[in-house]
């Protein structure tokens, strides 16, 4: 088993276990800890999406600093079991998991009406996700909300959300993206 800890919010310093299967790499705590300073500690009544759940990591930790509504994404039905097992023990009743392929989910109709606030993207690598997703992100997204997104490379920006803050932690670049409009200027 692998395991993660809340960095923030209700549930700090909270261990969960998470199955240990081949691919999974939960988002690192201090990357964890940079990505939340960008955001803001405080994400009350924002929907969020992790589209590629793996560990929750991302998905749990802004369900425990306020997150109004938080949808996980996970094709694995016995790593989508831990998922739940570790909102329940958490009493995370915002949150939502998903047994379903990202891209499949990304396409259909259980997104709500104007997209998400949040939206964390962490697929398995070298394996052109992101790039598939970018017809999606419209959809997914609200124009003013913020995509995150982990790669193996850098990257400007995904479907008219433009790279505003980045970083890199051994191997992934992480990468914090706002929609910018045509004057330059941040939506958000």
């Amino acid at each position: 088993m692998g395991s993660l800890r809340i960095i923030g919010g209700a549930h700090r310093r909270r261990v969960l276990k998470f199955p240990d299967v081949p691919g999974l790499r939960p988002t690192p705590d201090r990357v964890r800890e940079t990505l939340f300073n960008w955001l803001g500690q405080d994400l009350t009544g924002q929907t969020c999406l992790d589209l590629f759940a793996g560990s929750g990591a991302l998905g749990l930790e802004a369900a425990s600093r306020g997150a109004a509504r938080v949808v996980m994404v996970e094709r694995s039905p016995q790593v989508a079991a831990a998922l739940k097992a570790n909102a329940r023990l958490l009493g995370l009743t915002c949150v939502e998991v998903v047994v379903a392929d990202a891209l499949q989910f990304a396409a259909s109709a259980g997104v709500p009406p104007g997209g998400f606030d949040v939206v964390f993207l962490d697929p398995p690598y070298r394996q052109g996700f992101l790039a598939r997703l970018e017809t999606h992100l419209p959809r997914l997204l609200q124009p003013e909300g913020a995509l995150y997104a982990e790669a193996e490379a850098p990257l400007a920006g995904l479907a008219g959300w433009t790279t505003v803050r980045n970083g890199q932690a051994g191997q992934v670049f992480y990468h914090l993206m706002r929609q910018v409009e045509h004057d330059g200027a941040s939506a958000a």
